[in-house]
């Protein structure tokens, strides 16, 4: 019994840690009219690993849930800015 459990725990210690959702919320100053979000979402949308894009253009912002493992809010922000409207990291959880 004591090595069964010496095992799982060693397994448990020696896992990677899992990548996993993220969610990260940016503010994007230029985002002021209609068409906007659609631009911010687009690009956004072309990484790998993203999940989902919601933006809103009367709080200038966008929320944006991604996989860990494929890309990183910094690649979030650099292809929304890439598309003309700069974005930076407000909050990330």
């Amino acid at each position: 019994m004591r090595i069964a459990i010496a095992v799982a725990v060693l397994l448990l210690v020696a896992a990677p840690v899992a990548a996993g959702q993220r969610t990260a919320t940016f503010s994007v100053p230029d985002m002021t009219c209609p068409l906007c979000p659609a631009t911010v979402t687009t690009a956004i949308k072309h990484l790998d690993g993203i999940v989902s894009v919601s933006t809103d253009v009367n709080a200038k912002t966008a929320t944006v849930v991604f996989d860990d493992s494929k890309t990183s809010p910094a690649a979030i922000a650099d292809a929304s800015t890439n598309a003309g409207y700069a974005a930076a990291l407000v909050n990330e959880q």
